[in-house]
């Protein structure tokens, strides 16, 4: 038994998803406390919450391991330890990955403050604060479309400073292909990221598993082993063992997103995420992957962010809508005509949104993600009113 006395002495765990800021200094204190404790060994470990972004979240267990394998992994596969830019919040497993890379290269990120949300020439004079030799950063996808829109509109200075590092890791989110292109096309490096609060982060690089980690696709769900995946659940066991297994000698843990392997023209194995398993939709007896619509949506013609949702409909079962916004100086007028063709002749006409509802912003959870939810709702309402 562990006498009173030590119990309060030990270093305890750091509960990222209490509520309460703390300053860049405090957590690295305490994820370094986190990183210091050897593998297999009892110890603090960091406290993470999910993004809840289809439902409630819960507390993940990092333990120092995971994070240093995470973090290990990724400067091998970058080409190196290097200095960070902070540019997501730290009590998610993101912003928490940029504080706990930056103490294992032994360097001190550079903090973008985000209050009144991302701005490009906020983002540029922070990265003037990076002193390398190395420079890395990690956005979520609207980040990255905020720098390329602003460059667009004539305001180039973040997409300066975005081709300044060595490599920008772009997760949280699903990435749109014309995303991605657009921004590789512009110069910046690109390292798209997969991976969750379990898996401490990013552990899949541009479909490639990181060192030491594998990745299976069985009936169509993803399933993630290696060094880097968190305890459980904290105080949860029934949700931790209905994730976290063992296979062949092996801990794995199946993840909720459907996802296929394919192979790159090198012949290489790569990993394809279709979207979550629980969101697909079925209007008029036809099953519709929303990741599919939003795909060929998301950044395209008149549109930038995009959701697909469905809603519930006396003809069709659910009504497939796309809440979405526009991209900077487009004209609303038709575009319900331009989406419905473009989906349909791509994935066909049930796939194709019946009702398409224009927003300001979608609403967003954790770091950078759409509320499904809250989107769903907000579809309801509006044609509620509508009709």
């Amino acid at each position: 038994m562990i006498a009173t006395s030590e119990r309060h002495s030990a270093p305890r765990d750091l509960d990222l998803s209490a509520h309460g800021r703390r300053t860049l200094d405090e957590l690295v204190s305490g994820v370094h406390d986190v990183l210091s404790v050897p593998s297999g060994t009892p110890g603090p470990c960091v406290l993470v919450a999910t993004s809840g972004s289809t439902g409630e979240p819960r507390r993940v267990r990092l333990p120092g391991h995971a994070l240093r394998a995470s973090g290990e992994a990724t400067a091998a596969r970058l080409g190196g330890h290097g200095q960070w830019l902070l540019a997501l919040p730290t009590e998610h497993v993101a912003g928490l990955q940029v504080v706990a890379r930056s103490v294992l290269a032994g360097t001190s990120a550079v903090i973008l403050p985000l209050a009144g949300g991302f701005r490009s020439r906020a983002f540029s004079a922070a990265s003037r604060g990076l002193t390398g030799p190395r420079r890395y950063t990690a956005l979520v996808p609207t980040q990255l479309h905020r720098v390329l829109e602003d460059a667009a509109s004539g305001d180039d200075a973040g997409l300066v400073a975005a081709r300044t590092f060595d490599a920008v890791l772009v997760g949280g989110a699903a990435t749109s292909p014309a995303l991605l292109d657009a921004a590789r096309t512009a110069g910046i490096r690109v390292v798209t990221t997969y991976g969750m609060s379990e898996t401490a982060g990013g552990c899949v690089y541009d479909g490639t598993p990181l060192d030491g980690v594998d990745v299976e696709v069985r009936d169509g769900r993803i399933e993630l082993s290696g060094p880097v995946l968190a305890d459980g659940y904290d105080g949860d066991d029934e949700a931790t063992d209905a994730v976290f297994f063992t296979r062949s000698g092996r801990r794995w843990f199946r993840t909720n997103d459907v996802g296929e392997m394919t192979v790159t023209p090198d012949g290489s194995p790569s990993l394809r995420v279709l979207g979550r398993a629980d969101d697909t939709l079925v209007s008029g007896g036809v099953n519709v992957s929303p990741a599919a619509v939003e795909s060929l949506l998301v950044g395209w013609g008149p549109l930038r962010d995009v959701c697909v949702v469905g809603v519930p409909d006396e003809v069709w079962g659910t009504r497939v809508v796309a809440v979405a916004t526009l991209a900077s100086g487009a004209d609303p007028v038709d575009v319900l005509p331009q989406v419905r063709a473009r989906v349909t002749d791509t994935l066909g006409a049930p796939a194709a949104p019946r009702e398409i509802v224009l927003v300001g912003e979608l609403p967003l959870r954790g770091p950078g993600k759409v509320d499904r939810r809250a989107t769903t709702e907000l579809a309801a309402r509006h044609l509620a009113t509508e009709h």
